[in-house]
């Protein structure tokens, strides 16, 4: 018998002719995986973990912490007054400390929710019924004046440089809890401010990189798998072709026998054949009762889309997928929560992300899931506590906002950090998002310190140098 053998490029050319014309872009690069087998097979946390995976629902533009989670009463008393304020955008412009700015009152009224008493605006009336699950953290800063830098930090711990997002480091830390599917996904993710980097895997693995389904500003039923279906060709036919494409392989790797780069694209191949024999059935939510879609405000035509998105977040989470983010967002030039200069557009958000976010709450609660499941809502960072050029809008804020975490490993109904009484800056408990980053990691039982990759010279890691974990959150 004559040896069988193609090149990489030859392996991928047959491919896709049958089951490789699936969702394979950043898997199939996976010949530079360092892993055998299974690149994403489970691996051990560094210690006991208290999370399994995380939800992240990014709320895309950076919606008013002021007018959200952080009430600040000074701000209706002193409503229309002039003061100066170290406004990041003016220092970044033209290094001018004290420009003159213009308060700005909440245009929403708040009230304190559950046994915590934390005070909710009323554009969240379903979230504020969780408060008690959720731990605030009220003293956030970051890196950035600008959506682009500071949503690259949010996702990656850089603003420039070409880095791993998070989704790619957990990724990259754990593999994944279910061999039919991958360690990460990004549902919606925007085409703007970074893109693809937000859930690239730079550096790492090309296997690392999220898998994305649909895209922002597009309906969810359009979340899908791009050519995860192959039209051309029958379930059966498919199957006969993966089957022939095994042989090969196995007749390769007989021949090859520690060849890693091609045991990766092999493992590539079979992960990508068994996501697409599962993947369909975990994102059809029309599988869930009426009365779960109608909990994430499926059957409401506000809430509809992002009530999908959430359910599928569920539904990859209870899976096994480690990382699941839920962009809030649009294609548009602004993101979604970027009122400069019509704050009240806030309302039309909330509307379409309270209820389903309140779902979401709701339902891993009930199935036992939150409790290892850690859900975190935030943004790139929050907005100003007075208007932009005395209008009806707020400016970027990196240097106080809120972020909060639900579920398994922090505490529930808990505050942590202060923002000064304006809602301006961080003050007490400043966290930065590197220790944020560095605390979520700790949750799932890595240790921000030790998740490192060797490239170009040096050792990489999601924190950089930086990062502290925020022990006093943790239960």
């Amino acid at each position: 018998m004559n040896e069988i053998f193609f090149s990489r490029r030859q392996a991928l050319q047959l491919a896709s002719c049958g089951f490789g014309s699936l969702a394979l872009s950043g898997m199939l690069a996976a010949a530079d995986a360092a892993s055998v087998k299974n690149p994403l097979a489970a691996k051990r946390p560094h210690y006991q973990a208290r999370a399994k995976r995380v939800i992240f629902l990014f709320m895309q533009g950076g919606p008013s912490q002021v007018d959200t989670f952080d009430y600040k009463p000074i701000l209706e008393k002193r409503h229309g007054e002039k003061m100066p304020f170290d406004d990041d955008r003016v220092i970044a412009n033209s290094g001018k400390r004290g420009s003159e700015q213009t308060l700005m009152q909440s245009p929403w009224k708040f009230r304190r929710y559950g046994e915590c008493g934390q005070p909710v605006s009323e554009l969240f009336p379903h979230m504020a019924n969780h408060v008690d699950k959720m731990c605030m953290i009220h003293s956030m800063h970051t890196e950035g004046v600008a959506h682009g830098p500071a949503t690259l930090f949010l996702h990656t711990g850089a603003t420039n440089f070409v880095r791993p997002s998070i989704g790619s480091w957990i990724s990259y830390a754990l593999g994944s809890e279910n061999d039919n599917l991958p360690a990460f996904v990004s549902i919606a993710p925007s085409p703007g401010n970074g893109g693809a980097r937000n859930y690239g895997n730079a550096f790492l693995p090309p296997i690392h990189q999220g898998t994305t389904l649909g895209s922002a500003g597009r309906n969810a039923e359009e979340a899908k798998v791009r050519n995860l279906v192959n039209k051309s060709l029958t379930p059966k036919q498919q199957f006969e072709q993966f089957e022939l494409l095994r042989a090969i392989n196995a007749g390769q790797t007989a021949d090859a026998q520690g060849d890693k780069e091609l045991e990766a694209v092999i493992s590539s191949y079979e992960l990508a054949w068994r996501f697409q024999n599962n993947a369909p059935e975990i994102l059809d939510v029309t599988q869930e009762t009426e009365a779960t879609q109608k909990m994430y405000g499926i059957d409401q035509k506000d809430t509809k889309d992002f009530g999908m998105q959430c359910l599928m977040a569920r539904r990859l989470a209870e899976s096994g997928v480690r990382y699941i983010q839920v962009t809030y967002g649009d294609s548009g030039a602004n993101p979604a929560w970027d009122q400069h200069s019509n704050l009240p557009k806030h309302a039309e958000h909330a509307k379409k992300v309270d209820l389903p976010i309140a779902g979401l709450l709701q339902d891993l609660a009930q199935r036992g899931l939150l409790e290892d499941t850690l859900v975190w809502f935030g943004a790139e960072f929050g907005r100003t506590p007075y208007s932009q050029n005395n209008g009806t809008g707020r400016d970027h804020n990196p240097s106080g906002f809120t972020t909060w975490l639900a579920g398994a490993g922090v505490k529930s109904g808990f505050k942590y950090g202060r923002s000064d009484e304006f809602g301006h800056q961080a003050v007490e408990n400043k966290t930065h998002m590197h220790d944020l980053h560095a605390t979520l990691l700790h949750l799932l039982g890595v240790d921000h310190k030790q998740l490192t990759y060797s490239f170009s010279g040096r050792n990489f890691r999601l924190t950089d140098v930086h990062g502290e974990v925020a022990h006093d959150i943790l239960s």
